[in-house]
């Protein structure tokens, strides 16, 4: 079995570890465009030793932003400065992966440390929210979105085209699709979220039809030989997971009929009711059965609390990488810590630039 400092190989992408950094939200975006902020957040977590570095949760468009912070790629501008981003994460050894992604119904809200609640219509900085249905997400989202019409599902599908085309054209090496977390795709895969009666709506098959669609358009214009991921939401701790698991997990394995190569598998968020059993790993054992019986590879993350944990998790088979992403906020050099933890000197010094490496080597 690999351990948690082996390679990992998918289509022609290597990451030099099993370490991948999660999308991080950091709402610090101008319009969209990534400033000097996040120049040094990137490039210190790749510096630091990950094996693939995905960007943020990435707007598609103006309307699909979850604050007026948001990272976006809906126009040149934007692509434009995510170039010096990739190039350093390359430059310093990781895969450059995105994440690209459509708000739903929980779009138009202020930034978490700034309230985390819907901007009022008609105030600075708000928008309408776009959903399936005009439900509300409720707590402290509470605006009611607008219900998409069919032109308006082909317009936005339409926008995660040309965002897709933009990544590929910036460089990025590995795509990751956002279908989780309460955001528009698991808007219409949810029953809490969806209640439609056309050809979107109602039966699995129905509900799963924007993501199969959606997924399916971004592989026409994604490079075949490059990695397209999704961040997948397969429980939401209601009570009804088992129904939630087993139907997510048919959709997965339609998705990979039509060219999905890896899922991130991850909780709903989309109802404030769920009650989360936080605690360490806490999808480890859903996530191993998710690839188990998907037949895809993949990853989660969630309170992987330790080296040890993580590594154990890749050794028994679980999940082929793990995502991290509060642990590398804490310290962008998690990878040299873990290789310490776990006694690998070897690898301890691969994941530090050559001036870091040799002065911690001398001074022990």
């Amino acid at each position: 079995m690999p351990t948690l400092f082996d390679p990992f190989s998918l289509k022609d992408v290597t990451l030099r570890n099993r370490i991948a950094v999660s999308p991080m939200c950091q709402y610090m975006s101008e319009e969209g465009v990534a400033t000097d902020w996040h120049q040094g957040h990137y490039t210190s977590l790749a510096r630091g030793g990950a094996g693939l570095v995905t960007l943020e949760a990435t707007a598609i468009s103006s309307e699909g932003r979850i604050s007026w912070g948001d990272a976006g790629l809906w126009n040149d501008r934007q692509a434009e400065a995510l170039v010096p981003i990739v190039r350093s994460i390359k430059h310093w050894g990781a895969v450059p992966g995105i994440q690209l992604a459509h708000a739903g119904r929980k779009a138009s809200a202020n930034r978490p440390w700034e309230g985390d609640d819907h901007i009022p219509a008609g105030q600075p900085n708000s928008w309408t929210p776009i959903a399936p249905s005009p439900v509300a997400f409720g707590a402290n989202l509470t605006r009611v979105p607008q219900e998409m019409t069919l032109a308006d599902i082909a317009r936005v599908q339409a926008d995660m085209v040309a965002a897709v085309e933009r990544a590929r054209e910036v460089g990025f090496q590995w795509l990751q699709l956002h279908f989780a977390h309460g955001y528009l795709a698991q808007n219409f895969w949810s029953s809490y979220s969806n209640q439609r009666t056309d050809q979107y709506g109602g039966s699995p098959e129905n509900r799963g039809r924007y993501l199969l669609e959606t997924l399916i358009a971004a592989r026409r214009v994604w490079p075949e030989h490059l990695p397209l991921a999704v961040r997948m939401s397969v429980v939401e701790f209601d009570g009804q997971d088992e129904r939630m698991l087993s139907e997510s997990i048919e959709l997965l394995r339609q998705m990979k009929a039509e060219g999905l190569d890896t899922v991130d598998v991850s909780i709903g968020f989309n109802t404030p009711n769920a009650q989360i059993p936080w605690g360490p790993s806490l999808l480890a054992d859903i996530a191993a059965r998710v690839l188990r019986e998907s037949g895809l590879p993949g990853t989660t993350s969630w309170f992987i609390d330790s080296p040890q944990s993580a590594d154990e998790l890749v050794r028994s088979g679980k999940l082929d990488f793990v995502s991290l992403g509060r642990p590398f906020l804490a310290n962008p050099h998690w990878p040299y810590f873990a290789a310490k933890e776990l006694g690998v000197e070897a690898a301890a010094t691969r994941t530090l630039p050559s001036p870091y490496a040799h002065w911690l080597a001398r001074y022990r």
